[in-house]
């Protein structure tokens, strides 16, 4: 029996992976932007600050969602997104563990 390939793939692995998807996009990049410049719940502003369409925004949204970098709070007719910050925290820890397991090495090409 075959076994899986992405079974081989650490949740670490998995975790990168997801963040980067996240990032992956300039408008998710400016979506993260704006909630961090703002420091608070955003609404309806987000659209309103980005070239984009508000389906496109919420398609982005669902994604920082989903990969956890951001929460939404229902609040009447409308969603507020702000960073989540525990999970931020998380990503922030992984990629930078990430980034800084290289070391420079003079043999390669």
């Amino acid at each position: 029996m075959k076994t899986m390939k992405s079974k081989s793939f650490t949740t670490l692995d998995s975790k990168i992976a997801k963040y980067a998807k996240a990032l992956a996009h300039p408008a998710r990049v400016a979506i993260l932007q704006l909630l961090i410049q703002k420091q608070a719940c955003i609404c309806g502003d987000i659209v309103d600050e980005l070239p984009l369409s508000q389906s496109t925004v919420s398609q982005h949204l669902k994604e920082l969602k989903e990969a956890g970098l951001i929460k939404g709070d229902i609040n009447g007719v409308k969603v507020c997104y702000c960073i989540d910050e525990e999970e931020w925290d998380i990503a922030k820890k992984i990629l930078v563990g990430f980034f800084d397991s290289y070391k420079n090495s003079p043999k390669c090409c």
